[in-house]
């Protein structure tokens, strides 16, 4: 049996998606973020913005520009994806319209911003599929930026095209009109101010109880890379997020070198499953501390995290990962 199977026992498998979302909203922009993929492969994800990173006027146009990008020759990696207008907004059947019903073979993902609450997002997906033709499992994003999503987290986690929930929290903050700080936006106030520290936890639970991506919200320091990867660093550590959006290109390397595991959690992870695997998965013991299923399902993880970031991993961990799954060529 293959690795995965034994260790999460016929249960689905926690969602990975590549740790850096970077948004971008005019054509200038998309195009060099295209070019950047290109450059270094699809490390990270590109969202193509509709809603407040887009200019304002020209939405039915932008909405096709976003169609034929992500239909290009240059969306190499079909790791593209669209944030459209909220479900409420004049502009959302358009944005599904033509950016689904005109790409829905090739796009990653949309992204449902300022949503009220899972029955939207349901309401959302209902309209979504009916445009994406003969692709049924479009996958959605989340985010939570209201106060009627984050008590609903959840359940909008538990909708099973729901792959990531992603936190807003520009607009979390302002819909409290004051009550919180605009320091609470940004680092460290947006890691200590308990309001927001509340909001990331629940929405962060919500998605592990679902095995679904918890992304972080941007860093608005635009080019201080240290603030950026200060940020990634704690999301991941301290609240469990596992994706991080970006803003600027000089953003997305940092925050793909603070979630990917270290070199040495890989060495680690290697050597307790080769010797797992040699136990035909039962309990052992290493270093003296005691390892079963319940831990190998953690260094599982991290060999898969580290595969997705793009880490040459040791011989011996390629070839745990690399196993053929059994079940998926009966």
């Amino acid at each position: 049996m293959h690795p995965s199977e034994v260790l999460f026992q016929g249960k689905r498998q926690p969602l990975l998606l590549p740790a850096c979302d970077h948004y971008a909203g005019s054509e200038k922009l998309m195009r060099k973020s295209m070019a950047l993929q290109q450059e270094l492969g699809p490390l990270f994800d590109i969202t193509f913005d509709c809603e407040d990173g887009a200019p304002t006027g020209g939405e039915a146009e932008h909405a096709a520009l976003v169609a034929s990008l992500i239909n290009s020759e240059d969306n190499r990696h079909n790791r593209i994806g669209a944030r459209l207008h909220e479900p409420a907004s004049e502009h959302f059947a358009n944005d599904v319209a033509t950016i689904v019903g005109g790409a829905a073979a090739r796009l990653a993902y949309v992204v449902l911003p300022k949503v009220s609450g899972v029955d939207e997002v349901r309401r959302a997906i209902d309209l979504v599929n009916g445009h994406a033709g003969t692709r049924t499992d479009l996958p959605v994003h989340v985010l939570i930026e209201t106060h009627g999503a984050l008590r609903e987290a959840y359940d909008i986690a538990a909708l099973p095209q729901v792959e990531c929930l992603s936190f807003g929290i520009m607009d979390f903050v302002s819909s409290h009109y004051g009550a919180i700080p605009a320091s609470a936006m940004r680092t460290p106030g947006q890691f200590t101010h308990p309001l927001v520290v509340r909001a990331k936890l629940e929405m962060v639970a919500a998605c592990h109880a679902h095995g679904k991506v918890a992304s972080h919200n941007v860093t608005t320091d635009i080019k201080d890379t240290a603030t950026v990867a200060n940020d990634a660093q704690r999301a991941g550590a301290e609240f469990g997020f596992t994706r991080m959006w970006s803003i600027h290109p000089d953003q997305i390397k940092p925050i793909l070198k603070a979630f990917t595991p270290r070199l040495s959690e890989v060495n680690e992870a290697t050597n307790i499953l080769t010797e797992a695997m040699a136990a035909d998965w039962g309990p052992i013991a290493q270093h003296g501390r005691l390892h079963d299923r319940a831990s190998y399902r953690y260094y599982w993880s991290v060999l898969q995290r580290a595969k997705l970031a793009g880490l040459a991993l040791p011989e011996a961990a390629a070839a745990i990962v690399n196993l053929p799954n059994a079940s998926a060529s009966n």
